[in-house]
């Protein structure tokens, strides 16, 4: 890490890309120009050390490479370099007021150059030079401009591909907020409504009713539809506002109460000690266990149960009823549908299936 760190911090000027140093070596020797020998003059040596460098830092410093052109033409009439300089200019900054000028000022000087180089007796040589001169100017001028506003419109179109994703993600967040609380709503309106009315009529039968049993089963259904209420209570704050875990939520601890509201029926085995697990496995396991009781009290009324509940690297929970003589009420079928979805989404197991003795088994494995 710490060498590609200083590879990126060296090639700063190159973006931190190999391949664009090496293609700028490559530009920088090919267009520099290299005096006729040895024997030249140390300026001309000199000079074409600084064109040199100049073509290399022309990413960084491009109107370095402008000067070092225009002083190319002027001094040794090189007149390669000022091509190199135009386009790197037109790259970096587009059609902008100094590009213009950058560009008046390499190919006046081009002009100006071949007007004093030729003599006054080839006026068409000396056109056409100029003419040919202004043409190789123009060529990586406008392959500068058409590069940098293709890179303009790709970082446009990038900033709009992203800004459109997230006002689709925005809209779908709030679509769904939305449909969160029109069922939420709905269920206050239906589900509540009937549960509060349902609860307030066995608690009405509870006070008057002429024998105990009457009584107690009034109270039973009174107490459930309460609990019912308050369960719903969680789920629809859950729908308007999403928190992360209900305080009210029910856990591992509540299956205990869980099996003695279903009735004498019911045995339940559980360690000495329940461990303490994450909130989504111990409601995984409490809705598991309430599925099961329901199913077991629906399809098979009067059978014996058993809950058993086993703590090893994870939770364990099995749930079995006997066979029954009475007949089942047939129910939706979607019950055993929402075990392995809630089982699943906790990231554990489940296996349902008959016994050998006419019964029925719900086994589920949970992370805790």
């Amino acid at each position: 890490m710490r060498d590609l760190f200083d590879r990126e911090r060296l090639l700063s000027w190159w973006d931190g890309k190999v391949h664009q140093l090496l293609i700028d070596i490559g530009v920088a020797l090919l267009f520099s120009g290299i005096p006729d020998s040895l024997q030249a003059p140390l300026w001309e040596h000199v000079l074409h050390v600084a064109i040199l460098f100049a073509l290399l830092v022309r990413r960084r410093f491009p109107m370095v490479t402008a000067l070092a052109a225009i002083a190319a033409m002027v001094l040794a009439f090189h007149l390669t370099p000022s091509w190199v300089a135009l386009y790197t200019y037109a790259r970096r900054h587009g059609a902008a007021f100094s590009t213009w000028v950058v560009g008046v000022a390499l190919i006046g000087t081009a002009v100006v150059v071949n007007l004093l180089h030729y003599p006054d007796d080839e006026l068409f040589p000396t056109l056409l030079s100029i003419g040919v001169n202004a043409a190789l100017h123009t060529v990586p001028g406008m392959l500068g401009l058409w590069l940098h506003q293709r890179q303009e419109l790709m970082t446009a179109t990038s900033e709009r591909i992203d800004r459109a994703e997230r006002e689709r993600a925005l809209l779908t967040e709030r679509a769904v907020t939305e449909e969160r609380r029109r069922i939420a709503r709905e269920l206050h309106d239906v589900i509540a409504h009937r549960a509060s009315v349902m609860s307030l009529q066995a608690g009405a039968l509870t006070v008057h009713a002429k024998d105990e049993g009457t009584a107690d089963t009034a109270e039973v259904i009174r107490d459930n539809s309460a609990k019912a209420l308050t369960e719903l209570r969680g789920m629809l704050r859950v729908l308007r506002e999403s928190p992360s875990d209900l305080p009210e939520a029910p856990s591992l601890d509540d299956i205990a109460e869980l099996v003695r509201d279903a009735g004498p029926d019911v045995r339940l085995s559980t360690p000495d000690e329940l461990p303490e697990t994450s909130g989504s496995t111990g409601r995984a396991a409490y809705r598991v266990v309430q599925e099961a009781l329901t199913n077991a009290a629906q399809h098979a009324p009067g059978a014996p149960v058993s809950v058993v509940v086993e703590v090893d690297d994870d939770l364990a929970l099995t749930v079995t009823n006997g066979p029954s003589e009475q007949t089942g009420i047939p129910g939706p079928g979607y019950g055993l549908l929402g075990m392995r979805e809630r089982v699943a989404l906790a990231g554990g197991s489940l296996e349902v299936g008959p016994t050998t003795d006419g019964g029925f088994r719900v086994a589920a494995v949970l992370p805790r």
